[in-house]
């Protein structure tokens, strides 16, 4: 079993590499490795999609790189299991309008747009822990419960189109949405490998997920 973390040049990969690799172990779910390598992604069993920064920025990186082929043929033809992280749970929605609108994926339908709370009082960006509110059960959420605290970092939040489309959310002066997924895709607004035990469960539940 392989599992590829795409590097194409959009954030320090250090921290997600050493949480996934740690749960590989404990797992026994085979290797982990950061790569920008097409051939290493075509091959990997499957995937993880990180991001930091802006939306256009690293719709524009991913897409000029190496493995965006590789990477939507894994995960639209060959239903590898597919996990976004921050932005790159963000690039899976049909768009995104930071700065300017963008053209996301479109692997889950609904759009990024910016976090707008109804109370004055809660600052943008969104930063640091908040509780999950479970809304779809799903295998990767396994040992989750309503309350779970995450690490967040982020100021545009993803616009759904289809509840059915959204595993969670959280409170900050209205609904932000937490996790997404369809299919053998999943999404995490929340940085897992920064959230302490419930962010190493879900990795360790999507390393043994089998769609």
């Amino acid at each position: 079993m392989l599992t590829a973390i795409i590097d194409y040049e959009s954030g320090n990969l250090h921290s997600a590499q050493k949480a996934f690799e740690r749960m590989a172990q404990e797992m026994n779910a085979g290797d982990v490795v950061v790569t920008s390598d097409a051939e290493v992604v075509a091959r990997a069993d499957r995937l993880v999609l990180p991001g930091d920064g802006a939306f256009p920025a690293c719709r524009d990186a991913l897409k000029a790189s190496a493995v965006y082929e590789a990477m939507v043929e894994a995960v639209q033809i060959k239903a590898r299991p597919f996990m976004g992280i921050c932005v790159g749970m963000q690039l899976m929605a049909l768009r995104g309008f930071e700065y300017t609108q963008t053209e996301g994926l479109g692997w889950v339908d609904g759009e990024v747009i910016k976090i707008t709370p109804n109370d004055a009082t809660l600052k943008v960006p969104h930063m640091g822990w908040n509780d999950l509110v479970i809304d779809t059960t799903h295998p990767v959420l396994n040992g989750v419960s309503n309350g779970d605290h995450v690490y967040f970092v982020h100021s545009y939040h993803m616009k759904m189109h289809r509840a059915d489309h959204r595993l969670a959310h959280v409170e900050y002066g209205g609904d932000i949405t937490a996790i997404v997924g369809c299919d053998t895709m999943i999404g995490l607004q929340f940085h897992p490998e920064k959230s302490a035990d419930i962010g190493l469960r879900m990795i360790g539940n999507f390393l043994t997920w089998t769609p």
